[in-house]
């Protein structure tokens, strides 16, 4: 008989390793209690809009992450999972060789006459040694026979067992996963209702030609090392400074970030709010002068988080973008100007580049 090994723990311990990553963490279901550096409270309340939609964009990217990390437990996984079949398989085999061997058993007994009835035996021995040694060889196949159909049965359990631990973990991660990407649609689903209720409320704004006043927003932990940084986070680039379009009267005079409404918009360096205005080409913008005599425009705004006069530092977000004034989608417009006003912008990526941000 063909000796039938298994390893007892291998399969076990992947098994345990696949229930610790399909176990929900506290991270995915959430204790009910508030965020810390949050004041507090949901999506209503006496929250304005604009630090409403600030905040789903953070829960937003929250629950992309807990999405995308769920999606690589679950490639992780299913390299686990094909080990573990790997070695369900060598158990099937195994099982296979164990058949084969209680059928090769079978027939050595039945042509050895192991089988015949005792008094047969008798009968038919020519003396006492004979009848011994056929006795001898009846009870070894017999232990055989009974030792080859314990270690079938105890193989197919096993079998039986594995497989179903397997499946089971296959289904909690599933579900995990699941009500992951249920939950990041239904707040991606939340911050596109409150983003355009926003641009509602900005394009109102403009159309009265006042702003509503500074909407404050919760300032994120930052550490930025450098004294510059870029006016948004994550973009695209869209309309380049100089170039032409039927939307200018003459060429571009800044750089178009596209990016959604309510994206947080940075002051790009420490500086003091020139203006704050509502209305015209620019729709909602703001203004800020730098220490080097440079100023910045923000414009097409959706809200503002700053007042005229106010001390802004680099990095401090100071509105969200929109898709007020002339404007054809949700962008932002960054301009770098030798005064104040409209007329003396300069190209401004090489104008960061100089200060040591890179756009791109």
């Amino acid at each position: 008989m063909r000796p039938y090994r298994r390893k007892r723990l291998l399969v076990p311990a992947l098994l345990c390793a696949l229930a610790l990553l399909v176990a929900p963490s506290a991270d995915a279901t959430g204790d009910g209690k508030d965020t810390p550096g949050r004041d507090g409270g949901g999506t209503g309340g006496d929250v304005g809009l604009g630090a409403q939609v600030a905040r789903l964009y953070e829960d937003a990217a929250l629950a992309t992450q807990r999405y995308e990390a769920g999606r690589q437990e679950a490639e992780v996984q299913r390299a686990k999972a094909q080990r573990i079949e790997a070695l369900l398989e060598r158990e099937r085999r195994q099982i296979g060789v164990l058949h084969e061997d209680l059928g090769r058993i079978a027939r050595a007994q039945y042509r050895s006459s192991g089988g015949m009835p005792l008094t047969v035996q008798m009968i038919l021995a020519k003396s006492p040694d004979q009848l011994m040694r056929g006795q001898h060889v009846f009870s070894q196949t017999n232990l055989a026979v009974d030792n080859a159909i314990e270690k079938n049965r105890r193989a197919e359990a096993r079998l039986a067992a594995d497989e179903a631990k397997a499946a089971a973990a296959w289904q909690t991660l599933d579900k995990r996963n699941a009500a992951l990407a249920e939950l990041k649609k239904g707040i991606e689903q939340k911050l596109e209702a409150a983003r355009w209720q926003l641009q509602g409320q900005a394009d109102a704004s403009v159309a009265a030609g006042s702003c509503a006043g500074a909407v404050r927003l919760d300032q994120p932990q930052t550490d930025f090392t450098t004294e510059w940084v870029t006016p948004v986070e994550s973009y695209e680039l869209s309309a380049a400074f100089g170039s032409g379009g039927l939307r200018w009267a003459n060429q571009h005079t800044g750089q178009d970030f596209a990016v959604p409404i309510g994206t947080p918009v940075r002051a790009v360096g420490d500086g003091r709010v020139a203006r704050v205005s509502c209305g015209g080409a620019f729709g909602m913008e703001i203004v800020v002068r730098h220490a080097d005599g440079y100023y910045t425009q923000y414009a097409h705004l959706a809200s503002v988080a700053v007042d005229q006069g106010e001390r802004v530092d680099t990095g401090q977000w100071i509105g969200q973008t929109g898709t007020t004034g002339n404007s054809t989608g949700p962008h932002l417009h960054f301009e770098v100007r030798v005064t104040a006003e409209m007329g003396s912008a300069v190209d401004p990526v090489p104008w960061l580049a100089a200060r040591g941000v890179q756009v791109g």
